[in-house]
């Protein structure tokens, strides 16, 4: 999967997390049939979903599916949206203590009337395979082994795979949240490969953002809003990362597609490699979150 990112191309180079996540998949089911072989247990992921939200419960289908792909176990538990926060947080304690769950997702967003951080921390950081705990976070920080968040795991993976080049790049993060702006700033900016790069982290009270992103020789678009970067935000041979996954409103059978932060058509061809929306960093985050959960139960074994 890997080629040079430092050749210019008439066509960008296409970054196909669809692609990539079917190979890396292949390779974990073969890792999960040797891990089994060898006296461990079959990885057992769980995923708790609350409420009927569109767009949670095709990812959390997407995940259920990824595991069986791989030969892991898979858990859907369902609440209705008036669930209790004090419900929600005796489920996470039953599956923190139940030995056969070897990692565990609560998909978000969550109802309003309940606190995600209070959830977040709630989670036994061992079994946190989304990586948000801020036990894991904060390893991650200081460079020590940790669960990395399955979108930030899942752009360095795709940046590895496919030879892009960031020692000493100028990487653009567009968006701050806790979930992939921050810690994909941190990751990038590392002692490691991929990574050492010099990193500016843009967020909504940047003033002139457009410059920022101008300058840059990877833009990591995870802000959430469709179509924020132009064409005239991009300069000719840049990397462009689109994590953004926004439903709009369409007349078409499905009543909305699928847009990412990146508007992609205008963009595309002044880049020397750019992520599509769909088939971009969304599959690679499911991917990452098998990884996640094999290495939770190989670190339950050791």
């Amino acid at each position: 999967m890997k080629t040079n990112s430092n050749t210019m191309h008439e066509q960008p180079l296409i970054l196909d997390g669809k692609a990539l996540s079917a190979q890396i998949r292949e390779e974990l089911a073969q890792d999960v049939a040797a891990f089994i072989a060898a006296g461990g247990k079959q990885p057992h992921l769980a995923a708790i979903l609350v409420g009927d939200d569109g767009a949670s419960q095709t990812y959390v289908k997407s995940k259920v599916k990824g595991c069986e792909q791989t030969g892991m176990r898979s858990t859907l538990l369902r609440f209705p949206s008036d669930t209790t926060e004090a419900a929600l947080l005796n489920t996470i304690h039953e599956l923190n203590n139940d030995a056969d769950i070897d990692g565990f997702i609560v998909q978000l967003p969550l109802p309003k009337h309940i606190d995600e951080l209070k959830v977040t921390l709630a989670i036994d950081p061992a079994k946190d395979v989304d990586g948000f705990h801020p036990e894991n976070a904060g390893r991650i920080q200081l460079g020590l082994p940790a669960f990395v968040s399955a979108t930030p795991m899942g752009i360095m993976t795709m940046l590895e795979r496919y030879g892009i080049a960031t020692s000493g790049k100028h990487c653009v993060v567009v968006g701050r949240s806790n979930i992939v702006g921050t810690p994909i700033s941190i990751l990038l900016s590392r002692n490691a490969e991929p990574g050492n790069c010099t990193v500016t982290l843009c967020h909504s009270r940047t003033d002139n953002i457009s410059a920022f992103c101008r300058e840059a020789d990877i833009i990591v678009a995870a802000v959430g809003r469709p179509h924020f970067i132009k064409a005239d935000m991009v300069k000719r041979g840049a990397v462009v990362i689109d994590v953004g996954i926004t439903r709009v409103d369409a007349d078409n059978e499905k009543g909305y597609v699928i847009q990412g932060d990146v508007d992609y058509d205008n963009v595309a061809p002044l880049c020397s490699a750019i992520t599509p929306v769909p088939g971009g960093v969304g599959v690679m985050t499911v991917t990452s979150l098998l990884i996640n959960t094999l290495q939770a139960a190989k670190n339950k074994l050791k």
